[in-house]
């Protein structure tokens, strides 16, 4: 949200400055984005009289201006403006200015062989307004050679506020100035409210037939108004924080959604036809909003109609044809209170944002129709004239007074602040709330405007917030009396310690830790066969579904740094996997591009494959304690078109326990991320891990041992079906007294080898312990590896 420094002070009343402002919000909560100064897009633009204007010796459209700018030295400044002429008072951009609108810089330049010194600006140019059809003309009094900026008060600062979801209350000036005076900053100026009887009951009827989607609807008619411009003053603060002057009418309502948070609407009474009611909708309904949007509505959305149909989406939206026009003369004010719930699912089924859904969805003042409707008639009859009807109160706003008890010492044991008691008062008072002592026990009123508000731990939250978090003294954690003097015992959890040690692992690896959203879209969830938990009330529709997979992060990650031109891409993420029975903690890894760069040794680039899955998926889990050297290689889990068929596979330790999977990604699903080339990929199910023994035996000190090894290399015929890795297993654990490793390095199919069947040599290392082997005892283990290869189908070659 967006305020300006001279509006707060509408409501702020005490020598404040921006630093001031900017510090003391950070300090109890709101956090500021930023600050503008809109002069300083405005620096070198001046009030300036054009003297003379004459025809461009070499263009007809063009006309060369004599224009003083208050120094006494007039300038010449080639004009194509067709409003431009003599005695005209308007803004000239100087050499050396940036135009705000496409940030350029003004040089004195020869246009068609005419010197001009700058030029003759149009709102548009200095981003004002839309108008470019001439150059700005200004009062005749405009003083000139004085500074636009100045002249035009941009010089007030605009700063951003980031308001958290739970604080609807300082969706306005009003707001943000009220905690302001709370930290000291001032003080609250009270607000004035009109008091306006109203001849008569209003022109329209008024009614609610909705009480649970709009449990109260107030309004009230006006008659005779004149819609012109809105004042200055509005149309500049309006502007400051963007949004743009449309009429009176339209800008008295935003005016007052920003200062008081309290959006409100204003019908064209010539438009609707019998009586204005707050109703469901009707399935098929559709209705035109102000952005011109069709939109078909549901029996769930409420929305305000009359006789002929349906004006506005409740809450959200007005509709296009029962907006107010120039040539309107009779108004009907809308001031209603919508249900947050029904506002926030209604703009997600729409798919619709506006001002007024982001504070109706938080939970507006719900005894504050009375007051909105009397200011907002107030602004209407001072700006446009009329007469007012008196107001039609339907329905009832759900305003009843909620009390907290509060022990006021909370504030040291929960909030590690000792505030006196009395300083909480007035922090409280200050606030809006209201405290009644009974004994040292509280009974705390809360304030209308505070729909947060839910218990003790609330009221700790709004005192140190005002003195300040910063005043939250470092202390120790409390130690055993056998910790007393000495280390303190670890904290951290196994699976703590667990997630720290693969993160050192992956990293040194060369993997880089990516840290991405736990929530996806629909689409993306859709991928990897859907999410089981929805968020009812997301950030955003692309943060909607709890990721079923830690993959599509990670592609959406790949996918950015692609295109910013990285050629080598290796990620990885510990997060959690949100299925329908638990969240599961697991290790994610995508790799894509160039595993190698091209060089003069290997020639072209090499690109990652699924080995380079398996063997980073066979390292992790060795890192992380599990038994890699058992693991079984297995066929992917069949999970549609996530895996590429024939290059991935799942790590197994038996048939169920599924410890990763790992391979290429489909090529539909790079596609869908749009992600370039083949995709490796690896994920780790952390929890399915066996855990380590509670007790035992401590292992033995390690020992080299005495004797040399001995390698022997063995050659197998076996079918082309057979895995790997299951006859390196078998043949490991033919005799485990003696073989210590057997590993793969040699595959051949072609020439010499049977069709179906394939060579497979694996080199088996043997370790003595008391002796060294004799030929006769290398036979008989040599016997034993061939038995146990034969029980694959796996022969030795002759």
């Amino acid at each position: 949200m967006k305020i300006t420094l001279d509006w707060l002070k509408e409501h702020l009343d005490g020598d404040v400055t921006v630093a001031d402002v900017v510090a003391t919000l950070n300090r109890i909560g709101h956090e500021v984005e930023g600050v503008e100064n809109p002069a300083e897009k405005l620096a070198g633009f001046r009030v300036a009289r054009v003297l003379t204007a004459e025809r461009h010796p070499q263009a007809d459209k063009l006309q060369v201006l004599s224009v003083d700018t208050g120094d006494g030295t007039p300038l010449q400044v080639v004009c194509g403006a067709p409003n431009a002429r003599a005695g005209l008072i308007g803004v000239l951009g100087l050499p050396g200015a940036i135009v705000p609108a496409n940030g350029m810089e003004l040089k004195v330049s020869a246009i068609r062989g005419v010197e001009s010194n700058g030029m003759m600006c149009s709102t548009r140019e200095l981003e004002l307004g839309d108008d470019h059809d001439g150059i700005i003309e200004l009062p005749a009094d405009a003083p000139i050679g004085m500074s636009f900026a100045d002249y035009s008060g941009a010089g007030d600062p605009v700063i951003d506020i980031s308001i958290t979801p739970n604080r609807q209350d300082c969706m306005g000036v009003r707001g943000i100035a009220r905690d302001l005076a709370a930290a000291g900053l001032g003080t609250l100026k009270p607000l004035e409210v009109p008091t306006i009887a109203g001849a008569s009951a209003p022109a329209t009827e008024i009614r609610t037939d909705d009480p649970e989607g709009c449990p109260a609807f107030y309004g009230r008619t006006i008659s005779g108004v004149t819609n012109g411009t809105a004042p200055e003053w509005m149309r500049r603060r309006l502007e400051a924080v963007g949004q743009r002057s449309i009429s009176a009418l339209v800008d008295i309502s935003n005016y007052v959604m920003f200062d008081l948070g309290r959006p409100s609407h204003i019908y064209d009474r010539a438009q609707l036809t019998g009586a204005l009611v707050a109703r469901r909708a009707r399935d098929g309904e559709t209705v035109t909003a102000l952005n011109g949007k069709d939109y078909a509505l549901a029996d769930t959305m409420t929305v305000i109609a009359d006789d002929s149909g349906v004006h506005d989406i409740a809450g959200i939206m007005g509709g296009e044809h029962s907006g107010c026009s120039d040539t309107t003369t009779d108004v009907l004010i809308e001031v209603a209170y919508f249900t947050p719930e029904r506002i926030a699912l209604t703009g997600q089924a729409l798919g619709l944002t506006s001002d007024a859904r982001s504070r109706f969805e938080r939970g507006v003042d719900p005894a504050f129709l009375d007051d909105a409707t009397a200011i907002v008639t107030g602004h209407i009859l001072a700006i446009c004239g009329g007469t007012p009807s008196a107001t039609t109160h339907a329905g009832t706003p759900p305003a009843e007074v909620r009390h907290i008890d509060y022990d006021p010492a909370l504030a040291a044991t929960l909030g590690g602040i000792a505030i006196a008691p009395d300083r909480q008062k007035d922090i409280l008072a200050a606030l809006g709330f209201t405290v009644l002592d009974q004994a040292g026990r509280w009974q705390v009123a809360v304030p209308s405007w505070r729909r947060d508000m839910d218990g003790p731990a609330d009221i700790v939250e709004e005192v140190t917030r005002i003195i300040g978090f910063d005043a939250i003294a470092s202390v120790p954690l409390p130690r055993s009396a056998e910790d007393a003097g000495g280390v303190a015992k670890p904290t951290a959890t196994a699976d703590q310690l667990l997630e720290r040690r693969l993160r050192r692992a992956a990293a040194a690896a060369g993997f880089h830790e990516a840290v991405t959203w736990s929530f996806i879209s629909e689409r993306e969830a859709a991928l990897f066969g859907g999410g089981a938990w929805s968020l009812a009330n997301p950030i955003s529709e692309d943060l909607k579904v709890m990721r079923p997979s830690l993959l599509p992060g990670l592609l959406a990650a790949a996918q950015r740094n692609q295109h910013r031109g990285a050629g080598s891409i290796r990620l990885f993420e510990i997060g959690r996997r949100y299925l329908a029975d638990a969240e599961h903690p697991t290790l994610a890894i995508v790799m894509a591009g160039d595993k190698k760069a091209r060089g003069w040794q290997a020639g072209k680039a090499a690109p990652f494959d699924a080995f380079d899955a398996k063997a980073a998926a066979l390292a992790l889990l060795g890192a992380a304690g599990a038994p890699a050297d058992r693991m079984q290689v297995m066929e992917p889990v069949a999970s549609g078109n996530i895996w590429h068929p024939g290059q991935s596979a799942t790590l197994r330790l038996g048939p169920k326990a599924v410890l990763a999977e790992f391979g290429a990604l489909h090529p539909a699903l790079t596609r869908a991320f749009d992600v370039d080339g083949p995709v490796i990929a690896v994920q780790i199910f952390l929890d399915a891990i066996p855990a380590k023994r509670a007790s035992g035996p401590a292992r033995a000190a390690f020992a080299p041992p005495a004797l040399q090894s001995v390698r022997r290399d063995f050659a197998f015929l076996a079918p082309e079906t057979l895995a790997a890795a299951d006859l390196v297993r078998v043949i490991r654990s033919a005799d485990k007294a003696n073989i210590v490793e057997a590993r793969l390095f040699d595959r051949f199919a072609g020439q010499g080898v049977p069709e179906g069947q394939v060579s497979l040599a694996v080199e088996v290392e043997l370790q003595p312990v008391e002796k060294s082997f004799a030929d006769a005892e290398l036979k008989a283990i040599a016997d034993k590896v061939v038995a146990a290869a034969a029980k694959l189908g796996a022969v030795l070659r002759g």
